[in-house]
Parts: structure tokens; sequence; C-alpha cells
């Protein structure tokens, strides 16, 4: 059975488990307060070229979210997202759950904000009966696929500064993004044009962990209060910091997420050689195709895959995803094996 399910199905990649296994038995202080986190939050400062920024390792994306979003907001301040945003339909409620309300916007097929959309969302929310927008919601790659270019990340970027609005961005995919041929943003861009994002680990050869990283100082303070009350402190801190080390100090968090990038791009090739169609076109390594309902029962028995939505009455849209621990010759048995199917 090939598995295209999701990009965490696997355990980590082997250099994170052995840099984790040359540290297990020695005695560490705990909360994030040991050398191993401190190093490397420096290293993440050196690349992200931010000497002031605050850095905080975190264990998931959901409780990244949900935690930065509580600690940058006031009560009556409002999240602009995304309608396929993770924050809006795949968190369970947990910013609102903080006191937040997300405000859904309807996007283009691609998943990306631009201030054209914004804008009337702002206009409207000027009566003071309603909620303040504050913070706009963004994800790179985003859900569908897609990555920002400088070009719009810039531009949305100064709308935010020109209206007061913070720009948050949701890294769990950074790797894939950054490593995307459609790609031309370095971690220098972000952590200039956004107050603050993170670099997904769960996702890229990570047993877990996300390392937030605050860039605007007026975001930064008692941070770890927050954190602490929204139980997202591991009190094993330094397994987070040893992770991200192993996965950043050498480019292995690049090159891995390059390998997924690849892989899912030949198969996103080879299907559409086939004459199955992709719903969006990504450039990243979740890709969409669009297939026959009468073809489902044998990529059941073929393949691990998710349902993404009905296309029409006889088509659905799956997703598949590729890992750093996808091999090629996956993508090419499963590639033989539909055209024998079809």
């Amino acid at each position: 059975m090939y598995q295209f399910r999701n990009d965490y199905s696997v355990g980590c990649h082997p250099v994170v488990l052995e840099a984790l296994s040359a540290v297990n038995t020695e005695h560490v202080v705990g909360y994030g307060a040991d050398p191993y986190t401190q190093k490397c939050a420096d290293l993440i400062r050196e690349l992200c070229g931010t000497p002031n920024a605050d850095v905080q390792f975190m264990v998931g994306g959901t409780q990244t979210n949900f935690t930065a979003i509580a600690a940058f907001l006031r009560p009556w301040e409002s999240v602009l997202s995304p309608v396929s945003g993770h924050i809006n339909g795949h968190e369970s409620g947990a910013v609102e759950a903080t006191g937040h309300k997300i405000i859904p916007i309807h996007t283009p097929i691609n998943g990306k904000l631009s201030p054209s959309l914004l804008l009337p969302i702002l206009d409207e929310c000027k009566d003071k009966h309603l909620t303040m927008p504050r913070l706009v919601y963004i994800s790179d790659a985003t859900e569908t696929g897609s990555v920002y270019t400088k070009a719009e990340l810039t531009e949305l970027s100064l709308f935010c500064r020109h209206h007061d609005l913070f720009l948050y961005l949701d890294g769990a995919r950074l790797g894939c993004a950054l490593t995307s041929q459609a790609n031309d943003l370095t971690l220098t861009d972000i952590a200039s044009l956004t107050d603050a994002f993170y670099i997904g680990g769960t996702k890229n050869g990570a047993l877990m962990g996300e390392a937030l990283v605050i860039t605007n100082q007026a975001l930064q303070a008692d941070f770890f209060r927050i954190k602490k009350q929204r139980g997202a402190v591991l009190a094993k801190g330094w397994l987070l910091g040893v992770q991200f080390q192993a996965l950043l100090q050498d480019g292995l968090y690049f090159k891995i997420a390059k390998h997924a990038v690849e892989v899912a791009q030949y198969l996103q090739g080879g299907l559409k050689n086939l004459g199955i169609p992709m719903m969006v076109e990504s450039p990243t390594n979740q890709i969409f195709p669009i297939v026959p309902n009468s073809l489902l029962p044998q990529l059941d028995k073929l393949c691990t895959y998710e349902v993404w939505g009905k296309a029409d009455e006889s088509h659905t849209v799956i997703r598949l995803v590729a890992s750093f621990a996808t091999p090629l010759d996956s993508a090419t048995g499963f590639l033989k094996a539909i055209k024998n199917l079809t």
C-alpha cells in the first residue's frame, strides 16, 4: 500500500532520532531554559536575520496558533483568515475558545489573501458594535499547496502596517513552501515582512514541534506566561530544541522538504499525463487530483489518501501528500498502478 495520507504519519527523520537518543540520559533543566533550546533559538535568529526576535518552541500547530493569537490580541479584537485557513476549518474552534472571533474571507482556490479582499471587511467593521479586525492570518504553503511570492507578501505586509494590523504566518509547511520552484521568498524575507510566524517541524521531519518567531518586539512581553497558561509549555522543553537544532544546523530541514516537494511534483505530473486533472496546480508537497468516483474503491486498496471534497456528481477531489519519508519509488509504482487501472 502506497502512503500518501499526510506528511506526519511517520515518526521523525533518523538524524533527529539520533540527536534525541544522544541526550536521552542527560539530566537537563526543563521548560525551555536549557542550553540546547537557547542555542537553537540563537540559530533561528541567525537564519532569519532577526537578532531581536523572540523564539518560542511549541508542540503543535493548533497550540501555536491559538496561543499566539490570544497573546497578540485584546479581547474585542478579531482575526481575518481565509475560509480555507487551518484556524477556521480544522482546529475545532480553538481560536474562538480564547475569546477571539475569526472573520472568514473567501479567496481564490489558491487560498491566498490580498489587500483587495481585506479592505471591504475593514470598512464593514468600522461599526463599534462589531469586533475590530487586528490580525491577518495566512499560511505558507496554503491549505491547497500554493505559495506566496515576495511581491504578494510585501504588498500584504505594507497593507497591514498601513491599517495597523498584525500579519501572522502559519508555517506548518513552510519548508515545502520555501523549497518550491514557485517560491522566491527567504526566511529573512518572511521575518522582515511579518510580525510573527512559525517554522513547522511536525510536518517536516520532527517527532513534534513548531518554532514560533515573534519579530515584532511589541508582541514579545510576557509571552512565556500566556504560553504556560494555555498549556503550551513542555516540561521537557529541551526535546524540542534538540530536534530543531538537528533539522536546521546543517540545512537538513530544507533538504528533506525539497525531497517531499519533488516527489509530489513527480506524482502530479505523472497523473496529469494520464489524463487526471487537478483541482489546483500545487507547487508544493500536496496535490489534489480529481478522480472518477468509480475509481475510489481501487484507490482504497492501492494507497492511503484523504477525500478533499466533491468535484461534481461523478468525481471526487482527493489529496495526496508526500513527506521526507516518501520514496520516489512509491510515486513511480503508484503511477504504474493507476495507468493499469485507467
